[in-house]
């Protein structure tokens, strides 16, 4: 499930990157918020979503959750695994949450350029969360 969860996390990151760009210059240069544009932020959300799942299954076997419980103090006080049970699963849904709410949003914005921003601002936090907290020195 560790590697699922390893690969499947390069697809979020590039269909994350690809979308956030894409709002990005929708929003700049006014374009018109089409299906093309519509489809990605949805596949975005599914893509988002479905990491959660594998990850949320992955962290609850994980040595890292079995620390956390046995000893809560002593992975706070340990950096390297305090990121991996504690602070990348923590922001990881909070970022999921604000590609949900981006989504959510843009559905209720009637003006194209609204839409393009709604995304870039939601699904653009949500990027930044996730490469805040990777645990890189792992996932290279």
């Amino acid at each position: 499930m560790k590697d699922i969860h390893s690969y499947w996390a390069y697809l979020v990151l590039a269909i994350l990157i690809f979308t956030v760009v894409n709002a990005i210059i929708g929003l700049k240069q006014k374009k018109e918020f089409t299906d093309k544009d519509l489809r990605l932020g949805l596949f975005t959300l599914i893509v988002s979503h479905i990491q959660l799942l594998i990850g949320l299954g992955w962290y609850f076997m994980s040595p890292w959750y079995k620390t956390l419980k046995a000893n809560g103090s002593e992975v706070m006080g340990d950096k390297a695994v305090r990121l991996l049970a504690v602070e990348h699963p923590l922001m990881m849904v909070i970022a999921i949450v604000f590609i949900t709410i981006g989504w959510s949003k843009h559905k209720k914005k009637t003006e194209d350029v609204a839409k393009f921003k709604t995304f870039a601002i939601f699904y653009g936090i949500a990027l930044l969360l996730i490469l805040s907290r990777i645990p890189w020195s792992n996932w290279l």
